[in-house]
């Protein structure tokens, strides 16, 4: 998957002209591994370092599946078990950058004036259905809940 562009065999590029995983300040560091410097060095104390990472992000991302069905924000621990993945695997990252172009792209498509209208109006047409169902509803039965309805 590349973040960069839609060809295939190109090179991800960031909106300056550089490349994505050349040096960067902390606040825009590119793709690969955030971990402390004293853990890097070691290549045993980084491996251990990225098995936590990975056993951490899973237990997230699990835990976010599981709220899918129950309640509980599920989508956003799942996201958040990604960017604790992405601090550590460039695959993660990529998956983060993606998903983020998506979701802005998204919001600046539900901010066009004509999405805005046509969302309003299908949703003032839902809430006049529901509104006209519980209408019949309260006229045929009055306020008797379905539960104790007995050959009305």
């Amino acid at each position: 998957m590349n973040t960069g562009s839609d060809q295939s065999g190109e090179v991800a590029a960031a909106s300056d002209g550089t490349q994505a995983d050349e040096a960067k300040p902390d606040s825009e560091q590119g793709l690969g591994s955030r971990a402390p410097g004293f853990i890097k060095r070691s290549r045993a104390l980084h491996l251990s370092w990225q098995v936590g990472v990975f056993v951490v992000g899973l237990a997230i991302v699990g835990a976010g599946i599981v709220m899918l069905p129950l309640p509980g924000p599920g989508w956003v621990v799942i996201f958040a078990g990604m960017a604790v993945w992405a601090t550590e695997f460039v695959w993660a990252q990529l998956v983060l950058r993606w998903t983020k172009r998506k979701v802005t792209e998204a919001a600046q498509k539900a901010l066009d004036p004509k999405v805005r209208r046509r969302n309003i109006t299908l949703t003032v047409i839902g809430l006049v259905i529901v509104a006209v169902l519980v209408g019949v509803y309260l006229w045929k039965f009055g306020m008797v809940m379905p539960w104790k309805i007995k050959d009305q």
